[in-house]
């Protein structure tokens, strides 16, 4: 039954979300917990990356959307580069910043932008351009090597459900395969394949079967929740773990 909006569903997801990231204050919980929690995470960055398509799709200003994560992630970029410098001595590091994840994956939403209207030329570019992106995001973004094809394939398959799906079952095989290298033991292989669990991203798909396609209350809270939770909770951590 489809019952939760986009902010109801983001609301759940942000906290899920924290529950991979406490393992940033050390010996807070048992390492097998600490897996369990990263193997159920996986699909919170694909969620965001979903409703990222949603947002393009129904926003009445790209650009302005565009601005705003780009300014996200310059902010949190600079709030990371702050921590890090005040609590090297501990060893604390934040990299994430998912904000550019997505900033890069609207870029290439936007050069998509009215391709059958344009001319093969024109089309040839823009498809070229996207490539470029993806290869760049997969290695410069956080987790970009799974949220940028996974937003490619949510803008592509959007009028098949069908089709969206085959292909996130796809790219799902693809990343297990990846994440497959033969150790010691089953145990120990399967362990590793757990870890290196992108793969898992195929989770988000029973909480999207939830999501009634609508995007809830629309003020200035839900907006930029977000936007303020994630780099918070981060910091907030990452200042515990030194403090403590």
């Amino acid at each position: 039954m489809k019952s939760y909006n986009a902010y109801q569903l983001k609301l759940a997801m942000a906290g899920i979300m924290v529950l991979d990231h406490l393992k940033i204050i050390p010996d807070f919980i048992p390492d097998q917990l600490s897996m369990v929690f990263h193997m159920v995470t996986r699909c919170v960055a694909v969620f965001f990356a979903y409703m990222l398509v949603e947002g393009y799709l129904h926003t009445r200003n790209v650009k302005a959307y565009l601005l705003r994560l780009y300014g996200a992630a310059g902010s949190m970029a600079l709030g990371n580069t702050l921590l890090n410098n005040f609590y090297q001595s501990k060893e604390i590091y934040i990299s994430n910043n998912i904000f550019m994840t997505l900033a890069v994956g609207l870029t290439m939403l936007v050069c998509l932008r009215n391709f059958a209207e344009h001319t093969r030329k024109q089309q040839i570019l823009q498809v070229l351009s996207v490539g470029l992106l993806t290869i760049l995001g997969a290695f410069l973004t956080e987790g970009g090597y799974v949220v940028l094809p996974f937003i490619l394939i949510t803008y592509l398959g959007r009028k098949s459900l069908f089709k969206r799906n085959l292909f996130y079952g796809l790219f799902a095989l693809f990343l297990l395969f990846l994440s497959y290298q033969p150790y010691e033991s089953i145990e120990m292989t399967v362990q590793m394949m757990l870890y290196n669990a992108d793969w898992l991203f195929i989770l988000v798909l029973p909480i999207l079967s939830h999501y009634n396609g609508q995007a809830g209350p629309r003020t200035a809270f839900s907006r930029y929740f977000f936007y303020i939770f994630y780099p918070l909770h981060l910091w907030l951590l990452a200042t515990i773990a030194y403090f403590i």
